[in-house]
């Protein structure tokens, strides 16, 4: 890999150095901590423990079943993973393989919803075994799509159920600005849903470029974190590098840095998060920048004069990470230990064009009355002082132990992380 008005109007001066704003929860600066069975160190809470539990190349995102046992998938080998808990290292066995770049895993009940690249299936899942294969939405663009070409930048599928029983599928873009994906069939840059019972899927949520993180909240609501544009372009006749000169429509590294920001909203039928036509845009005062119920801006280059999308009328984002984080894997989860409480995990798979990089982390939101709080770092580390990494987390999931488990495609490894008793 690997997210007011729309006059363009001076913007705040961005600072020198950009600080997230602080969240809600008062919480302990993470420390340095082993992470145990690997010659390596990340941050972490304080008195927390983070483990390797299992070498697991190529992981991907995750979900438990009825019986306790980890599902893991792996695009690259075609193949899910399940890892069954023990007093030891976890039994690692393959659960089905021979697919096409599986990604998305979701269950209701005993019934595993699987995503593969061109397709999303079910299957009754019952000790340790898959049975009773249904289609339940075919025909999703990959890059064996004809009119396609064989290029396709994100074809990784991502499956949710929600609570009446709806299937959503997420439906990435064809490529940076590939405004033709808002008039597929299916639309792409959406989220697909499929009714409860089965039919044809609809568009749930468009102009979504890649919400690879999907999700049902405890109130029933989607959500979904976005890895939104590269390259956007400077949209203001102002002077924003301090030559003396205007700079709209340059594409300036310390402007791209920070824009546009990748979402995390929460969606609803007939949404529209503003790709390509429009860029949801931080507020960036006093070297604090906030990513909470943030309007958009026109996008210059695909949206100049606003014929294509009144960027005023959409809906503010209701949160969102910096720049080129790349989220990846999103869930829920309640009483998470030390202080944290209910909230969002969201993996930071961290960039792969800012210079500096953004860093990999595992991050945190606050959940409460149906909104999600500012993030919070909940682990780090995983990128040195030279920009090189030694890890990625991809998903972060609460066990049954309540312990959270983080998958790294990276480092092939899945890490268990355990607050002090």
């Amino acid at each position: 890999m690997a997210l007011a008005a729309c006059s363009a109007e001076a913007p705040a001066a961005p600072a020198p150095s950009v600080v997230q704003e602080s969240g809600a929860a008062e919480v302990a600066a993470l420390v340095a901590t082993d992470v145990e069975g690997l010659d390596r160190q990340v941050m972490a809470p304080p008195g927390w423990t983070v483990e390797l539990w299992s070498q697991v190349p190529g992981a991907r995102l995750m979900a438990w079943t009825p019986e306790g046992t980890l599902l893991v998938s792996r695009p690259k080998f075609g193949d899910v993973v399940e890892l069954t808990p023990g007093d030891a290292a976890p039994e690692n066995r393959t659960l089905i393989s021979g697919l096409n770049q599986p990604h998305g895993l979701a269950f209701a009940g005993d019934t595993l919803y699987l995503a593969e690249s061109d397709q999303v299936n079910s299957f009754t899942y019952q000790a340790g075994k898959l049975t009773g294969k249904k289609l339940v939405v075919g025909g999703l663009p990959d890059k064996k799509s004809p009119e396609l070409g064989g290029k396709y930048a994100h074809a990784l599928k991502s499956v949710a159920v929600g609570q009446d029983g709806a299937v959503y599928v997420s439906v990435g873009s064809t490529g940076n600005v590939s405004e033709e994906d808002r008039d597929a069939t299916p639309e792409r840059a959406s989220i697909l849903r499929v009714p409860p019972g089965g039919g044809a899927a609809q568009t749930f949520a468009r102009g979504v470029r890649n919400g690879t993180g999907l999700a049902v909240a405890p109130d029933g609501a989607v959500w979904t974190a976005v890895n939104h544009r590269d390259n956007v372009e400077y949209p203001y006749d102002e002077d924003f590098d301090g030559d003396g000169e205007p700079d709209k429509g340059k594409v300036l590294r310390d402007y791209v840095n920070e824009h546009p920001f990748e979402q995390l909203a929460r969606l609803e039928q007939g949404r529209d998060l503003g790709w390509p036509y429009c860029n949801p845009d931080p507020d960036v005062a006093d070297g604090t920048v906030s990513y909470t119920n943030r309007p958009f801006i026109r996008d210059l280059a695909m949206n100049g004069d606003g014929a294509k999308l009144d960027c005023a009328s959409l809906a503010p984002t209701e949160q969102g990470m910096g720049a080129h984080s790349a989220p990846l894997g999103l869930t829920f989860v309640s009483g998470l230990p030390s202080g944290y409480g209910d909230g969002a995990l969201v993996g930071i798979h961290g960039s792969w064009n800012r210079k500096p990089p953004r860093a990999p982390e595992v991050s945190f939101f606050a959940w409460k009355d149906g909104a999600v709080g500012p993030q919070q770092t909940l682990l780090s580390g995983f990128q040195l002082a030279d920009g090189s990494r030694w890890g990625r987390p991809v998903m972060a999931v609460m066990g049954p132990d309540k312990a959270i488990y983080v998958s790294d495609d990276y480092a092939g490894a899945i890490y268990r992380v355990t607050a002090p008793a």
